[in-house]
């Protein structure tokens, strides 16, 4: 059996054993077979966008011997799932407004789900202020460096939460509990790219346009630089 990466092994994790999951642009359908084969889920309908990589999850799930554990549907997001036919759902390896545009259209399956596990590529922030808004609570974070690239990822249910300050939206409330050296590696490599852009652009033509980037990034410096002075006071 293939070994799960890092990031696909920490989202494994997350999941609640027993529950029957849908997993959202499923890829290769790697997350699907281990968590069947290991008997953390009973039952998981692997959804994907494009036929290829969908093809290549059905060979796979063929190979481990898992078809009648594993149904493979062409889904456009949500859109191939029914109500109450799941009470987990997955998204990974997406970006940040891609997830928001998924949870917003499958609205209804979301409120029959029972915890949904996220892993946004990018606009992060975003996601964290449409979970606020749109009633759901971050119960769990992690974050994973695989391949020089870093991973965070949540779990969220139902349920009311308020982040209230700016560095909370940006990297999360519950990983500062965690005292965890690869989100302080994290935030280190962040302020690290923000200052290196902020020197080019400080050596740019002045324009409107520079301007702008240049009060982005000292938004994003002091963002990091208030998560790293938390991270120094809780010993991280």
């Amino acid at each position: 059996m293939r070994i799960l990466t890092d990031r696909l092994m920490a989202i494994a994790n997350m999941v609640t054993p027993g529950f029957r999951l849908a997993d959202i642009g499923c890829d290769h359908g790697y997350l699907a077979i281990y968590l069947v084969k290991n008997n953390i889920v009973p039952y998981v309908i692997a959804m994907d966008i494009n036929k290829g990589p969908l093809e290549r999850a059905g060979e796979h799930v063929t190979l481990a011997g898992l078809n009648r554990k594993i149904e493979l549907r062409l889904s456009d997001g949500m859109n191939a799932l029914k109500t109450d036919e799941v009470q987990s759902a997955v998204m990974a390896g997406m970006g940040g407004p891609l997830m928001i545009s998924i949870l917003t259209k499958g609205r209804d399956i979301c409120n029959s789900l029972e915890e949904i596990i996220l892993q946004p590529q990018s606009e992060i922030e975003k996601v964290r202020h449409f979970l606020e808004d749109n009633g759901y609570n971050i119960v769990e974070e992690d974050i994973v460096l695989e391949e020089n690239k870093f991973y965070p990822m949540m779990k969220v249910k139902h349920g009311k939460m308020k982040l209230y300050r700016d560095v909370f939206y940006r990297y999360g409330r519950l990983m500062f509990d965690r005292n965890d050296p690869v989100f302080t590696a994290y935030l280190r490599k962040e302020k690290g790219q923000f200052l290196a852009v902020r020197d080019e652009l400080l050596k740019a033509p002045d324009t409107q346009k520079v301007e702008i980037r240049l009060r982005e990034l000292s938004r994003d410096i002091s963002l990091v630089e208030e998560a790293l002075a938390i991270c120094v006071n809780k010993g991280a």
